[in-house]
């Protein structure tokens, strides 16, 4: 078994289940370092970690998440061990010379720029698939990318999990470090800035702290709500920004909420945030879900059909759960030397072949409303109206979320035509759906059968 593409695809299931900024902690620098097999279907898996602290916490928080994600992968009994040890190709790199960087290649010194930014390669504008959901984002990300620190500044980005918001960010770090690689630029989460600063005020080492930040062309802070109740690190970060537009830098801020709708986010920092672009990311359409799964797959050097691509996309409404889908699909192929078709395909989904391809993008909202208001057997004014009981609030549900997953609208229109709602009222009904859509077989027949009715 090649451990380093098993270690691979287990790490692309974890990363889908748990935060970035755990995934990072915990995960990053493990590898396998050898399968035993003992027989019965079972095996031995050692997993290496870079010290004790690590291998305590995967062992105390992960270790159920991890065997599940081994047993699905390989098919067998996974026994997990877990070894200090460090990463042999991490350890090779550490031990080549350290000022080699003019006898490298111009793709080289990218690279190791993107790196002392701890910018992830591989996400570009090339490879974010744009669609009217995400159109607005892409265009002020390029533009931002184009002329830093003038074009929108800061750059605030927000919407669910999953919808292209980091994307963006590190393609403009990718875009401004390719026409400069000396461009200082850095990358964080708010939940690392905030790590650092009460590490730096322990420690004596605010001025290190200052002089790192306030000396950078472009800051890109990831889930920035995170800094929000905490004083000090709420005024460092006021500071912070200051000194940057003073100077000419870049910010880029994203968020899953608006600056306004941050709890405990101080006023003074609220109205910095606005006084740039604040863009909403709504959640992909089946156009933008099914070219993200077209995308995904070249990136592992798979082509799909485009009928299983849509038959993905219409049946899994979450970028970071199309590429779990994809791992767990290209796993049971190459495990089971099978054939990537759409039998294979709706196997895994849990769905026939038929109920995959009856599913279709819906032409506009009111003909939602109207299959919706159809299939319950409710009359507009009830459907759209105030009343809470079950039999109509769950069909409302469905309709919200719909309207807010399948046609891609904003959460304040979509509460506008469903009777005037505040976008919380839809935010909560958009999250009850997607979390009981896979555990009941019931709502699945009963969105399917809505679908059907508005098939073109």
């Amino acid at each position: 078994m090649d451990t380093k593409r098993l270690w691979k695809d287990v790490l692309g299931n974890i990363k889908i289940s748990i935060s970035a900024a755990n995934y990072q902690t915990w995960f990053s620098q493990t590898f396998i370092t050898s399968i035993k097999e003992v027989g019965e279907g079972r095996q031995i898996i050692e997993i290496g970690c870079s010290s004790a602290f690590i291998a305590d916490g995967i062992e105390k928080r992960y270790v159920g998440l991890l065997q599940d994600t081994l047993n699905q992968i390989t098919g067998l009994k996974n026994d997990i061990i877990f070894v200090v040890k460090q990463n042999p190709q991490i350890q090779e790199k550490l031990d080549q010379p350290l000022f080699t960087l003019e006898k490298k290649g111009g793709e080289e010194i990218v690279t190791s720029a993107l790196k002392k930014g701890r910018i992830r390669q591989g996400f570009t504008f090339d490879n974010f698939a744009v669609s009217g959901t995400n159109q607005m984002a892409h265009a002020a990300a390029e533009a931002v990318a184009r002329n830093p620190g003038n074009a929108y500044n800061p750059l605030f980005l927000y919407g669910g999990v999953g919808v292209g918001k980091t994307h963006l960010m590190l393609a403009v770090a990718q875009r401004v470090l390719e026409k400069d690689p000396d461009v200082s630029v850095l990358y964080c989460m708010g939940e690392e800035f905030t790590t650092e600063i009460v590490d730096a005020i322990r420690n004596k080492t605010t001025i290190l702290f200052k002089n790192r930040y306030r000396r950078l062309k472009l800051l890109m802070v990831d889930d920035i709500q995170f800094i929000a109740g905490k004083t000090a690190v709420q005024e460092e970060f006021f500071h912070t920004f200051n000194t940057l537009q003073r100077e000419g830098g870049q910010v880029i801020l994203t968020s899953d909420r608006p600056p306004s709708e941050i709890e405990r986010l101080e006023e003074r920092l609220k109205s910095r945030f606005e006084a740039g672009l604040t863009i909403d990311i709504s959640p992909p359409d089946f156009e933008l879900r099914a070219a993200i799964t077209l995308i995904k797959a070249k990136e592992r050097g798979i082509e799909l059909e485009m009928d299983v691509a849509q038959t993905i996309a219409v049946n899994i409404d979450s970028p970071r759960r199309i590429e779990g889908f994809l791992t767990r699909l290209f796993t049971e192929a190459k495990l089971g030397e099978k054939t990537i078709d759409i039998d294979l395909v709706t196997k895994l989904l849990g769905i026939t072949n038929g109920e995959a391809r009856a599913f279709k993008k819906p032409l506009s909202a009111q003909q939602v409303i109207n299959a919706v208001s159809d299939y319950y057997s409710l009359g507009k004014r009830s459907l759209l109206g105030a009343s809470r009981t079950q039999t109509i609030a769950l069909p409302r549900q469905i309709l919200m979320y719909i309207l807010r997953i399948d046609l891609g609208l904003p959460l304040q229109e979509v509460g506008r035509l469903v009777g005037g709602r505040d976008h919380t009222t839809v935010m909560h009904a958009v999250e009850k759906i997607s979390k009981n859509l896979g555990q009941n077989s019931g709502l699945q027949e009963d969105i399917l059968g809505i679908k059907k009715g508005i098939s073109p």
